[in-house]
């Protein structure tokens, strides 16, 4: 994993890699698609809880009592629905005691501004570590406004976790919410004019559950 920028980690392990390319091509069928976002949302979760602290507590094992390690908080799962929820349950498999929550919003372009219309999070979000999910971060727009709506709860820290992200989104969500650690494994070229990631892999949602 890489540091490009400050709070923005670039992960290029190399099965991930080979992953996201299989992701991008337009041949990919829902089915295979969903399979693939659930295998590197696990593998892409070990990675953003590395650093996350362990406590001990006492348990036997077959032989004898020792004091075991486990993670001391209890995080919470943020999906931004809809395309999140297919990495919901890829993350959910790596961290299966996790806190789960949903936000629905999105950006509505005659209006110029972000519609929330769902917003479900455990009970007692208050202080505890939250991983928000959403493969695609364009142009930063719906992360920016989905991150200010978690900190008005008090969680605790922050992070952004997608699978491509464009210079711009990255510009705003650091701007915006500086002390939120976001993750990725491709910065792409640019946002088209209609704000999809280039090269990119499509609209992730439609691609996902095969709508359009």
């Amino acid at each position: 994993m890489q540091t490009s920028a400050p709070g923005v980690h670039l992960i290029t392990h190399p099965i991930l890699q080979h992953h996201l390319s299989n992701l991008r091509r337009k041949e990919t069928r829902p089915t295979e698609f969903r399979r693939l976002m659930t295998e590197m949302s696990k593998l892409i979760a070990y990675e953003v809880t590395r650093d996350q602290e362990l406590k001990l507590e006492p348990i036997e094992t077959p032989f004898e009592a020792m004091d075991a390690p486990f993670l001391a908080q209890r995080m919470v799962v943020v999906s931004i629905m809809r395309a999140g929820n297919g990495m919901l349950e890829g993350v959910l498999q790596a961290i299966p005691n996790a806190g789960v929550g949903h936000i629905g919003i999105y950006r509505d372009k005659f209006i110029h501004s972000t519609v929330e219309y769902f917003f479900r999070l455990p009970a007692e979000p208050q202080g505890r570590a939250v991983i928000l999910l959403d493969p695609l971060l364009a142009t930063g727009a719906t992360a920016e406004a989905a991150i200010a709506r978690l900190k008005q709860y008090g969680v605790g820290p922050i992070r952004f976790v997608c699978l491509l992200a464009s210079p711009e989104g990255l510009a705003l969500v650091k701007a915006a919410h500086p002390d939120v650690e976001v993750y990725c494994l491709s910065i792409e070229r640019q946002l088209n004019e209609k704000g999809y990631l280039l090269p990119g892999l499509g609209d992730a949602g439609d691609r996902l559950y095969n709508t359009v």
